[in-house]
C-alpha cells in the first residue's frame, strides 16, 4: 500500500509558531549585535553555555548537574577568552571540553569535539564583531539565516532527492543548493554595498556549506541518540543547537578564514 503524501496544512504546520519564535531570536540576536562589545560578548556566552548543556543532556541525560555545571563552564570560559590575548585564549576554549571528556562517562569523545566546536564558534563570532564591526557580523548572520531559509522553503517546496539521508533525511539536495544561491545573493549584495571584490559571493557560499556541514554534525547526533530536537527551548524550532548549528560551522570556517588567510576580501 502507498502512503499517501503529507497534506499541505500538515507540512507547513509549525510555520506559524516557527515563524513567530524565529523572528523574536532575530529581534534579540540583531539588538546583541548591534549592541556588541560586553552585551554582545554576554549573549553569546550564555547562547555556548546552554548549547553546551543541551549537548551533554543528548549525550548523557542522567547527568542533569554535571550538564549544568559544563555549561556555565563553557560560557564562562568563552566569554573570559575574548578579552585574552589569542595565544592564552585557546586553552581556556578547549578547558570545558577536557573536563567533560574526565567527567562523562559515554560519549565522550563527541562531547570533547563538539563543545570545542561550540566554543570556537562563539569565539569566532565575538572576533568578527570586535575586529570587522556590525556590517561582516551582520553579513555573517544573513548568509546562515538565508541559508537556512531558502534551504527550508525550496526543500518543502520541490523536494527531489536527499543530501545525506543516512544522517539527515529531510535535507534535499534543493535545498541545499537554494541555500548556496540565497548566501551567494547576499554576498553579491554585501560585495557591492562595501566595495570588497566578487570573491565575496564565493566565499558566502562556502560559507554556506559550511553552516550546513554544522547542521549535518548536529542531526548526527541527534540521530545517534535517538531525539528530534537537542532540547525544548525554542518553541517550533527545538533547542538553540538546532538553531545555532549552522552559525557554528559557518563562525568556525571564517575564524580560519581571519587567521589564516584574512577577510574581508580586497580590504586585506
Amino acid at each position: 500500500m502507498t502512503t499517501p503524501p503529507p497534506s499541505d496544512s500538515g507540512r507547513w504546520s509549525d510555520l506559524y509558531t516557527r515563524v513567530l519564535s524565529g523572528a523574536v531570536m532575530v529581534v534579540v540576536g540583531l539588538w546583541a549585535v548591534w549592541m556588541g562589545q560586553d552585551v554582545f560578548h554576554v549573549f553569546v556566552a550564555l547562547v555556548c553555555g546552554a548549547m553546551v548543556w543541551e549537548l551533554v543532556l543528548m549525550l548523557s541525560p542522567a547527568t542533569r548537574q554535571i550538564a549544568l555545571q559544563l555549561g556555565a563552564l563553557a560560557g564562562a570560559a568563552v566569554l573570559l577568552a575574548i578579552y585574552l590575548p589569542a595565544i592564552f585564549a585557546l586553552p581556556v576554549l578547549i578547558a570545558p571540553a577536557l573536563v567533560g571528556f574526565g567527567q562523562l562517562k559515554q560519549n565522550r569523545m563527541i562531547y570533547l569535539v563538539f563543545t570545542a566546536l561550540v566554543l570556537l564558534a562563539g569565539y569566532g563570532m565575538m572576533s568578527v564583531r570586535d575586529d570587522l564591526g556590525f556590517i561582516w557580523m551582520l553579513w555573517l548572520v544573513l548568509v546562515v539565516v538565508i541559508t537556512d531559509i531558502a534551504g527550508y522553503f525550496a526543500g518543502r517546496m520541490i523536494g527531489g532527492p536527499k543530501f545525506w539521508p543516512s544522517i539527515s533525511p529531510k535535507k534535499t539536495w534543493s535545498g541545499t543548493s537554494a541555500g548556496w544561491i540565497g548566501a551567494g545573493i547576499i554576498g553579491l549584495i554585501f560585495a557591492l554595498y562595501t566595495d570588497t571584490g566578487l570573491e565575496l559571493v564565493a566565499i558566502s557560499m562556502i560559507v554556506a556549506f559550511a553552516s550546513q556541514l554544522g547542521d549535518i554534525a548536529e542531526s548526527f547526533i541527534k540521530r545517534k541518540m535517538g531525539v528530534k530536537d537537542s532540547s525544548s527551548l525554542i518553541p517550533g524550532h527545538g533547542g538553540l543547537l538546532d538553531r545555532f548549528d549552522g552559525m557554528l560551522g559557518a563562525s568556525v570556517f571564517l575564524l580560519v578564514l581571519m587567521q589564516f588567510i584574512g577577510f574581508p576580501p580586497g580590504l586585506v
